[in-house]
């Protein structure tokens, strides 16, 4: 039962204990995980404020001391780190980018940094296999704790749980029926801003091409290796899917392009086959419960995939070890493999006709047990919480910080906010506000509730749990 409160902006409605502060950078991918989360933390009376990851930080300096759970550790969030520790916060993380990870080389360089590590309390792990990436890394502080815990999004692939997802299950499949679903993962070379690309478009052929995005923390070498198998694999894609619809008429083949992606190429293919169509709505989970099999190459839905019991096939028909025995290795091996299309088509009969399911293979559910914990037993919220409310109570222990610090590090979170709001203003379309209204769209209490509620009934909990709107994206969710 949750009971919802009017919303209001008085920062005199917040939780004067240490709440959890929980930042969603992409609704989509992140807000149910962590609104599950944050139902479990308030059964046990942890209160969480969960939102917009900008509006949060930008709001930093109003909340009570509490407990902020980073979505990474990447260089930017240094300073920010250093303003939340200032204010009394404790900074905990997980790296929502860890399960499907570059080389330890090139992830260090990428997704690491010495200065955002150093303000970090505790780590959350995927895996084994992500807690030893960050074990190995050099410049891990010492006596940094590595909790291999699991994530809240592989919770909502746990039978106990995928239920959430049931009446979307069945809008999905009433409106599309049987289909074959084509999950894309082609942002390195055709994103839908260049500049999320590896490498920026150049008009001069004789021209070095600039870095993107894509490529921080790579080598040259490396990001033009990369570049050309994605873009080889691409095209690849391109040329099956018509093939595909042709191959399996009765079967609608729906393409879900990375969310970072360009649709205009799938578009055009679709305008010209009669069961090929395009959409990328909504958290993938329920997609892949809805079809019959996913078709894909080096993309974490393989794992979710797995994960669920719905067959999945890596499309390899362009092959490079560099890549595909070091980026993908996880994917690849819990996925099917077909270097062919004729390969494919047999290998989907199968599948349909309900001859083969998940891979088999022992070798597989070694790597996924070693790569993803918390899909068995305590669901990793559970592990989580476990850990976060043992923080909290010391929290209220830990000596406060003195008032010229905080000072201080009001006015640098206020000045950071005015600056990041006129960048924004001037921001190309990766950065632009329009961007991050897409990325974080507006959601009203009541559809916050709604979900609350369905956890709850879904958790068997009978504890009454408080929905507050304290800003336009933010809610306090508390027992």
């Amino acid at each position: 039962m949750v009971i919802l409160k009017p919303a209001e902006m008085d920062p005199k409605m917040l939780s004067k204990k240490a709440s959890i502060l929980i930042p969603v950078e992409n609704q989509v991918r992140e807000l149910d995980a962590k609104l599950l989360l944050a139902c479990i933390a308030a059964s046990r009376g942890l209160t969480s404020i969960i939102g917009s990851k900008r509006e949060i930080e930008e709001q930093i300096a109003s909340f009570p001391r509490s407990i902020y759970l980073a979505k990474s550790v990447l260089h930017g969030h240094s300073k920010f780190f250093k303003i939340a520790k200032k204010l009394g916060h404790i900074i905990t993380a997980w790296d929502e980018d860890a399960l499907v990870h570059l080389p330890a080389e090139v992830y260090y360089s990428r997704r690491l940094s010495e200065e955002s590590m150093a303000c970090v309390s505790h780590l959350f792990a995927w895996g084994e296999d992500n807690a030893e990436l960050w074990r190995q890394y050099p410049k891990l502080p010492a006596n940094l704790p590595i909790h291999v815990t699991g994530n809240p999004r592989n919770d909502l692939l746990r039978s106990k749980i995928k239920g959430f997802y049931g009446d979307e299950v069945k809008k999905i499949k009433k409106k599309y029926g049987d289909f074959i679903l084509i999950n894309t993962n082609f942002n390195h070379v055709n994103a839908f801003s260049p500049i999320r690309r590896l490498f920026l478009p150049t008009d001069n052929p004789n021209e070095l091409p600039k870095f993107g995005r894509a490529a921080r923390g790579m080598t040259r070498p490396y990001a033009e290796g990369l570049s050309r198998h994605k873009k080889a694999l691409f095209e690849n894609f391109k040329n099956m899917i018509p093939d595909l619809g042709s191959a399996f008429p009765n079967e609608t083949i729906l393409i879900r392009p990375h969310q970072v992606e360009s649709q205009d190429d799938y578009i055009k293919i679709a305008e010209k086959c009669r069961n090929v169509t395009v959409c990328n709505q909504g958290n993938v989970v329920p997609w892949l419960m809805a079809c019959r099999a996913v078709v894909l190459n080096g993309c974490t839905t393989s794992v979710e995939a797995y994960a669920m019991g719905v067959p999945s096939i890596s499309y390899r028909i362009n092959v490079d070890d560099d890549y595909d025995l070091g980026f993908y290795k996880l994917p690849n091996t819990l996925s099917h493999q077909c270097y062919d299309f004729e390969e494919l088509t047999e290998k989907l009969k199968k599948i349909l006709e309900g001859k083969i399911g998940i891979v088999e293979k022992e070798e597989a559910r070694q790597v996924m047990a070693h790569h993803l914990t918390g899909y068995e037993g305590p669901l990793a919220c559970e592990r989580i919480v476990s850990i976060l409310e043992k923080e909290a109570q010391a929290l209220e222990s830990y000596p406060k910080p003195q008032f010229r610090q905080r000072l201080e590090a009001w006015l640098k979170a206020r000045k950071r906010r005015k600056r990041r709001l006129a960048k924004m203003r001037k921001a190309d379309a990766t950065k632009s506000v329009e961007h991050h209204l897409k990325k974080n769209p507006d959601i009203p209490t009541d559809e916050i509730r709604a979900r609350i509620d369905k956890f709850q009934e879904i958790l068997g909990s009978e504890a009454k749990i408080r929905v507050t709107q304290i800003q336009k994206k933010i809610f306090q969710i508390s027992g």
